[in-house]
This record gives structure tokens, sequence and C-alpha cells, in this order.
């Protein structure tokens, strides 16, 4: 079954999570390609900075970390991972509702003047580029396209306009004429710096309001005891105390901190760390 936005947000209802990482997985959700190559995303893919995910779901950079642990861990298999480097959105998939058998892309060929060609659920760029047409990419049809298309590929941060003007000087330098749509796409996934290019300025990033400290405290507990273990460490900690005991503690966490039971379990297994009473 092709995987579609209601069955993914079925799935997400059905998973069981705290609601801070319920809220995340519906923002990722909300981000998602469905039409392969829009906003030149692979088709299922959201793109996001971690710094504008936290806005959205008004949590700490570092308790964001957790709530992506959690979709990470959970039914979900949530999936993410920064190709296009350091400054570039991260992108994130539900890998569990993955289909196997997707048609490859395809590349469209001339004839067809629209901007996009639907072809099984597949977004195809298509129709034919004039390279004597007009010079600003204002007045042509293209300018939107690159705006949108850019958002995850290597010339993210570059002016539409310089991308366009590089475009026609690359083809006149060939002698091409008129080129099929999708030159203009695959130009944009190969870009490469210019040697004389200035970078273009970076905007700092607003500080983080400080965190209070019973956040503080919480965090520190959590970090004590990676989570990748944490199955490990609920068996090692019952066998120590038993469960009656090991649900007590989870239970005095929630209480104490007003947080997700995912994390209290987390926090439990830190404490328990920074106790000595298991190996980290």
């Amino acid at each position: 079954m092709e995987p579609t936005t209601g069955l993914i947000l079925r799935r997400i209802t059905q998973t069981n999570l705290s609601v801070s990482a319920h809220k995340l997985a519906t923002f990722i959700l909300d981000g998602i390609s469905w039409k392969e190559g829009y906003n030149g995303l692979p088709r299922g893919t959201a793109a996001f900075t971690l710094s504008a995910l936290a806005e959205k779901v008004g949590v700490s950079r570092q308790y964001l970390s957790v709530l992506l642990n959690e979709l990470e861990t959970s039914e979900l298999q949530l999936v993410r991972h920064k190709p296009h480097g350091k400054y570039a959105p991260w992108l994130f998939r539900f890998s569990a509702l993955d289909s196997d058998g997707e048609p490859s892309c395809v590349m469209s060929g001339g004839g067809d003047t629209s901007l996009y060609k639907e072809n099984t659920n597949k977004t195809i760029f298509s129709g034919q580029i004039n390279i004597d047409d007009k010079s600003n990419v204002f007045r042509t049809c293209w300018a939107e396209l690159i705006k949108a298309a850019k958002t995850a590929l290597p010339c993210w941060n570059v002016d539409t306009q310089v991308i366009w003007e590089r475009f026609l000087a690359f083809n006149r330098a060939r002698g091409n004429e008129n080129v099929p749509a999708g030159f203009l796409l695959g130009f944009m996934r190969r870009w490469r710096k210019s040697p004389g290019e200035v970078p273009r300025q970076i905007i700092p990033a607003v500080p983080e309001k400080p965190l209070d400290p019973r956040e503080q405290e919480l965090l520190a507990q959590i970090a004590a005891a990676p989570s990748i273990n944490r199955q490990f460490h609920a068996s090692d900690l019952c066998r120590a105390i038993g469960q009656a005991a090991y649900d007590a503690r989870v239970l005095d966490v929630i209480k104490r901190f007003a947080c997700p039971k995912f994390t209290a379990t987390l926090a439990v297994h830190g404490q328990a760390v920074m106790a000595g009473e298991i190996s980290r």
C-alpha cells in the first residue's frame, strides 16, 4: 500500500507516544512531500532545521533530541539525515511505511509546456526552456519553481536569479538553444560553488532561552544513561530492585517533573547509573 497523509496520521495516533512526540510527528507529517521533486524533496520526505522544529513544537533543542529519539525507536521508525552540508536542513521520513517497488525517477523530454506532470504519483519536470529567453528569471514562469525546488538541494542558500544566470551561461557555453525543463532541476542538484563566489552571510540563530533548573536536572539524568541501551537498563534495574520499585520510580519522576512516561523512564535509568546501581 502506498503511504499517504491519512495512513501515516492514523499510524501516529495509534502509536504509543508522549503528547509532545505526537505533536512533533504531526508537524513532520505536515511538511512531507508526496510528489517526487516537489520542493526538491524525494517522495515521502520532509525538510526542517532543528531550530525550526523546536520552535514549532515549543520545546528546547535538548528536549527536541529526546523527542526525535522517541520517534526513531517507536513503531513509526523515523529516520533523518543531512546530505547537503552543515547549514542545510535535515531530511525526515517515516520508514515504517516505506513501500517496495517504487518506480524510478524520470526526467521529461519536450512537448509539454506545463511545469508539472502527474505520472503514477510522481512529479516530473517537463516542458522546454528557451536559453535565449528573458535574463530576468522573475519575468519567466521558472522563478517560483526554482525557489520551491532549491529548498533541500545543494543550492538551497543561493539566490534564485544567480541560479538562473548560471544555468543560462552553462547552456550557452555548450551551444544549447532549447533544453528540457528537467535539465534545470538536474543543474540545481549538481550545484557547485564557483571559485570566486562569495558565500552568503549566515544570519546567526537567536539564542535559546536558558533552561529552568528542573529541566536541566531532568536532562542531566537522561544524558547519564544512553537511550539506545534503555531496554538493557530497564532489565538490569528491574532485576536489581524489582518491577514494583521500578514502576514506582518512573511514577515519581512523572509527578515531579510533569513529563511523559518515556522521558521519565530514561531519567530513572540515568539516576540508577549515577547511583551505581546499573552500568552505563
